[in-house]
């Protein structure tokens, strides 16, 4: 059998001494105190996770006009919808990897210019397969700066890293919960031709960032191999971090099933584009709002208890969603997405203190890799719709939490209590 491991160069060890030495001083300058939280640091890497996720949340709303300029079925839509989201299911875990490997950027802020530029294009997009390159390609500026950021929020967030990773979601959470109604304003007021401009507004902020982010730390692992690393970072661990990942994939599909069909069954039911794209932002902000209600708990309270309470409450709640009407819609939605979205910041919180020398691949596996496997049952979704209906289809998706509370129950216990 052939080793994996060979002797490093003179140089290599110089490298990796000078790697491990810069790590350090990286780590010294951010905080006096390991247990202490650095929140100008945070609030920088939540401005960057607002700012991405805000144009990200451009397509759902736009859904029904999409259908409406192109002709599209529901199986289209569902491609529409599955192939963004497989691209994360595809980049995220490659630059979670290299992100863990080097101390560089490139992957932060060339990824958010992306999402910044190409997403806005596709509203002046003349065919289907333009616009799905346009989001592609903002899919792939999205899915290359998520792994590398959130590697960083464990390494400034102190003994509150549950509540520090709870902060960091939010931007995102928050970005879809406003962007879903900026957009459906903008599109009905100048129409999805003049979207374009709208990349004007990320621009003054990644300005700003270009200059005040710091560099990521390295864990070190640039000469280990592929094999070598990821028996140093998952090894001993692969098992419980597997589990986790099913429930989070599980959770991403249920949610964004409902985030990107729901608009759909509304417009169905005579919702105009402004009032789906609020309560699109219900579903979603209401998700902020537990989200940093379960982060704020998993720094106090083991993490497995948390996963129980709100998987086993999405089933009554997204069911009340489903079959709400009128003005009970709304906080139906919220209540949906209360539930629904709650466990995202924790779950991957779990698997970095799980893995703690991996941090931006275990957060890529958690977010990106479930996130995106999640999504890529879109299309099946939408293939179902077409065949029976919306509603029946989400009716049947409702029930798919009680299989994730059975994997739940065999989490391992992870808890780091404050002192």
């Amino acid at each position: 059998m052939k080793s994996s491991f060979r002797v490093l160069s003179d140089e290599e060890k110089a490298e990796i001494q000078a790697d491990a030495e810069a790590s350090e001083r990286i780590l010294m300058a951010t905080t006096e105190n390991s247990n202490k939280t650095n929140l100008n640091v945070i609030f920088t890497l939540t401005l960057v996770h607002f700012i991405g996720d805000f144009y990200s949340s451009f397509s759902t709303p736009l859904i029904p006009g999409f259908v409406e300029k192109f002709s599209l079925s529901m199986a289209q839509v569902g491609l529409f919808t599955g192939i963004i989201r497989f691209l994360a299911f595809i980049v995220q875990p490659s630059v979670g990897y290299f992100a863990d490997r080097y101390q560089t950027r490139f992957f932060i802020l060339g990824g958010l210019l992306m999402t910044i530029v190409f997403v806005p294009l596709s509203g002046a997009a003349p065919s289907f397969f333009l616009l799905v390159l346009c989001f592609a390609l903002g899919s792939v500026g999205s899915s290359m700066f998520h792994p590398a950021v959130t590697g960083m929020v464990p390494v400034y967030g102190g003994r509150n890293t549950g509540f520090s990773m709870s902060i960091f979601n939010t931007g995102g959470t928050f970005a879809f919960g406003i962007g879903p109604i900026f957009i459906a304003w903008f599109v009905v007021k100048f129409g999805l031709t003049s979207m374009p401009v709208t990349m004007f507004i990320g621009v003054i902020p990644f300005v700003y960032l270009f200059y005040i982010l710091p560099v990521p730390v390295s864990e070190g692992l640039k000469y280990s191999g592929f094999i070598g690393s990821m028996r140093e970072t998952l090894g001993a661990v692969w098992k419980p971090l597997t589990l986790i990942w099913l429930v989070m994939m599980m959770r991403a599909a249920i949610a964004q099933s409902f985030i990107t069909f729901m608009t759909v069954l509304l417009a169905d039911r005579g919702y105009a584009l402004i009032s789906i794209g609020a309560i699109t932002s219900l579903f979603i902000v209401a998700g902020t709002a537990s989200g940093l209600l379960a982060g704020f708990l998993s720094d106090r309270v083991d993490f497995k208890k948390i996963f129980i309470v709100a998987h086993g409450m999405m089933v009554p709640a997204l069911l009340l969603f489903l079959h709400a009407h009128g003005r009970w819609v709304y906080p139906a939605a919220a209540l949906g997405g209360f539930f629904a979205l709650a466990t995202l910041p924790i779950g991957v919180v779990m698997a970095q203190e799980l893995a703690p020398k991996g941090r931006s691949m275990v957060a890529s596996l958690m977010m990106g890799f479930a996130y995106g496997l999640g999504g890529a049952f879109s299309p099946l979704v939408g293939k179902l719709a077409d065949m029976t209906s919306i509603q029946a289809t989400l009716n049947v998706l409702t029930f798919l939490p009680l299989v994730t509370v059975v994997v739940i129950l065999f989490f391992p216990k992870v808890r780091k209590p404050l002192n």
